[in-house]
């Protein structure tokens, strides 16, 4: 019997198995597929800009891993813009499966960025394209607007609460808080300086035991002040044990927190169930989700109140919507990662799910400084708590090029932080 052909698309220069594979409804083509960075505010920020051959006509999109954002740039510029140039744009479903399925190892964070600044970029085409807003082509409208929480860090107590106070009087309802610590692995504000660990191997280590015991007299303080007309928060960065998040929980319990965010690590996450059924406090959990698949079983198994995925680490919006629809069949709420390393464009992204999904829980909001709005014109703003999305077609939002390459972007930051995030040992913590 004779061996069965198999097709090499390179010999055969006759056919590529990634040109258009069907006809197209209409003569449009993409035509080019580049990343721009630019760091406003010190952190890098990584933009897809998606070209066609119809003038004017470019899409933008969020592919923001900031701690690897040359990876990131790569994945784009070497693989995926070979895969789609003379492509439809309208065939966003098959180019994502496309660029998802090519390097048949998939998933992770480099990846996925990429991928999602191609997404949304082709979404944002598919906006110019109808006149219309994404989020009109996501179904429309279930909300006027999502409101969201801010977050308020201190080096101590007082010190957060006085910036929460601050931010009730500018109109927000929901506010996380974090309190310093001492050691370098204090997560989301500044660690108290100063004070005496004599003896220890790594003085300036982190300690479970106290952040168990200030993290409660944190909130019974908050309590007193700010009383019970605003809602908390507060993020543990995944730094507990699954027994200890139990712990923490329950011990948070009398301060009726909104929920409580990252208690344990992603390679704990199959302990989740347990803990949730333990926990009198709702729990978000999904930031460090680098597939849809993963964000998927959080939301599946019953470990979960809120899914909280940053969209472009799952691979944009196009996976992202359908994380909205399983959380709606199974009770659970959106709270999508949007701290100052997702771009606008990614920001704008997360409202379009927002006030489209019915399983829209709180946003992660935050407030973008006059040289980004500067290189993103249209960036949105959160006014008295709320984030309204832009009606113009599309993600409403462009970017100015060469306010972009004022603002270069160096190297992360996040990789020295990490190699002290030590206990007293000095042995690493997940940070």
């Amino acid at each position: 019997m004779p061996e069965t052909a198999v097709l090499d698309p390179v010999a055969d220069r006759d056919f590529r198995t990634f040109d258009q594979p069907w006809p197209a409804r209409e003569d449009v083509r993409i035509t080019g597929v580049r990343a721009i960075v630019t760091a406003p505010e010190g952190t890098p920020l990584v933009v897809v800009r998606v070209d066609t051959d119809t003038d004017g006509l470019y899409g933008l999109g969020c592919a923001t891993f900031t701690q690897r954002w040359h990876a990131v740039v790569a994945f784009v510029e070497q693989h995926l813009a070979p895969l789609v140039v003379g492509r439809y744009p309208g065939d966003i479903g098959d180019l994502i499966r496309l660029a998802r399925f090519s390097g048949y190892w998939r998933e992770g964070p480099v990846g996925n960025n990429a991928i999602s600044g191609l997404d949304m970029a082709l979404w944002d085409i598919a906006g110019k394209r109808a006149g219309a807003p994404v989020h009109e082509l996501l179904g429309g409208k279930v909300r006027a607007a999502a409101d969201t929480y801010i977050h308020a860090g201190g080096a101590g107590v007082e010190d957060t609460l006085d910036q929460a106070e601050e931010f009730l009087a500018r109109g927000w309802r929901h506010i996380r808080l974090q309190s310093g610590q001492a050691g370098i692995g204090t997560y989301g504000a500044p660690p108290i300086a100063g004070v005496p660990r004599a003896g220890a191997p790594y003085p300036r280590g982190w300690n479970v035991g106290e952040y168990l015991a200030a993290a409660p007299q944190l909130f019974a303080r908050a309590r007193e002040r700010l009383g019970d007309g605003v809602e908390l928060l507060h993020d543990v960065h995944s730094r507990l044990t699954p027994k200890e998040a139990v712990v923490l929980a329950r011990s948070l319990e009398p301060y009726r927190l909104f929920f409580l965010e990252d208690v344990v690590a992603p390679e704990h996450w199959d302990r989740l169930p347990d803990v949730r059924a333990q926990s009198p406090v709702p729990l978000a959990v999904g930031e460090l989700a680098t597939s849809v698949s993963d964000a998927a079983r959080l939301i599946t198994s019953g470990g979960v109140d809120f899914i909280r995925s940053h969209i472009s680490a799952v691979g944009g919006l196009t996976p992202a919507k359908k994380l909205a629809v399983l959380a709606e069949f199974f009770g659970v709420k959106t709270a999508w990662h949007a701290p100052g390393d997702t771009s606008p464009v990614g920001a704008a992204a997360n409202v379009a799910l927002d006030v489209t999904s019915a399983a829209f829980g709180i946003q992660e909001g935050h407030v973008y400084n006059d040289a980004t709005h500067e290189v993103f014109p249209g960036t949105l703003r959160i006014v008295d708590g709320w984030l309204r999305p832009n009606e113009d077609p599309g993600w409403g939002i462009d970017i100015d090029e060469a306010a972009a390459a004022r603002f270069p972007a160096g190297l992360s930051g996040h990789d020295e932080w990490a190699a002290g995030v030590r206990g007293l040992d000095g042995g690493l913590i997940a940070p």
